[in-house]
């Protein structure tokens, strides 16, 4: 949500002179202040995201026994479809 209202919200203030010092630039000058300062927040943003994502504890998240558990035997034993498939396909031949 923040990486829609911050630059939004920079550019709506540059443009209407909202915030201080933006009314004596010049048009041009305006634009690229503005276009910058907008990106530039848009960085902090995902900056702040990846700081919180980073602090969030990993023995948080548990994963399921049963799902971990089933996920292990089917990577361990093959269901061998492949070779059946093959091999009716060498006895219609």
């Amino acid at each position: 949500m923040f990486m829609w209202i911050a630059p939004l919200a920079i550019l709506y203030g540059f443009n209407h002179n909202l915030l201080p010092g933006s009314s004596s630039l010049s048009p041009h000058a305006t634009t690229l202040v503005s276009g910058f300062v907008a990106v530039i927040s848009v960085n902090i943003v995902i900056a702040f995201y990846i700081y919180m994502a980073m602090r969030e504890p990993v023995d948080k998240h548990e994963p399921d026994p049963k799902f971990l558990a089933d996920a292990k035997a089917s990577v361990s034993h093959p269901t061998g479809e492949a070779s059946t498939s093959s091999e009716s396909v060498k006895k219609q031949d």
